[in-house]
């Protein structure tokens, strides 16, 4: 029996880590970097970030997010030029409104928490890695509602997703850092 409850006892705190959460679009963005003419960096933003996430710290297997970006929010501060990015020259917003990130594993890599799943941009699906710093602790905002966050980088080529329009000066390799913040919805809805 005291082996029983033991055993009991130690399911608890994982179960009590075990949280879901929705992204809060209003304080999270994703944003990128691509070298212009081999001699400076373009930066550029996309607001609009939605999903959810699932995060179990002592079961990362149960961990997982889904996300959506509207790439129609695109800004790099040019309106010429984020009305090219928008164009079939790039993103053909008209034709592929959102970019979506869904995972597949959560592991960690020499103590470097990463996450593993499929990047559909521009109607081409592959599958990324994305290198966490966080999540935070779970903190009360002033309102008393529950929040995490996170960031998450990687790099992407953009021709592997047919993002391939522009001058040959555009650079391929695409740095992007998503920030995410996320609410746990209160008990009971």
């Amino acid at each position: 029996m005291k082996l029983k409850i033991a055993a009991l006892l130690l399911l608890v705190p994982s179960m009590a880590l075990a949280a879901d959460y929705k992204i809060d679009s209003a304080h999270s963005a994703a944003s990128f970097t691509v070298r212009h003419l081999l001699i400076s960096n373009v930066r550029g933003e996309f607001k609009n970030v939605n999903g959810t996430i699932s995060y179990d710290a002592n079961n990362l297997a149960a961990s997982k997010v889904e996300a959506t970006i509207d790439i129609a929010t695109v800004n790099t501060g040019e309106a010429g030029r984020d009305g090219d990015l928008k164009s079939p020259n790039y993103f053909d917003v008209a034709k592929y409104p959102t970019m979506t990130f869904k995972s597949k594993q959560f592991y960690k890599d020499a103590g470097v928490l990463k996450v593993k799943g499929d990047l559909t941009l521009h109607g081409t699906t592959k599958e990324v890695v994305l290198t966490l710093e966080g999540p935070s602790g779970e903190v009360k905002d002033p309102w008393g509602n529950t929040r995490i966050g996170a960031s998450a980088t990687t790099k992407l080529n953009r021709q592997d997703f047919g993002v391939s329009g522009g001058v040959p000066a555009v650079g391929d390799e695409i740095s992007v850092t998503i920030d995410l913040e996320a609410l746990k919805p209160a008990p009971g809805k």
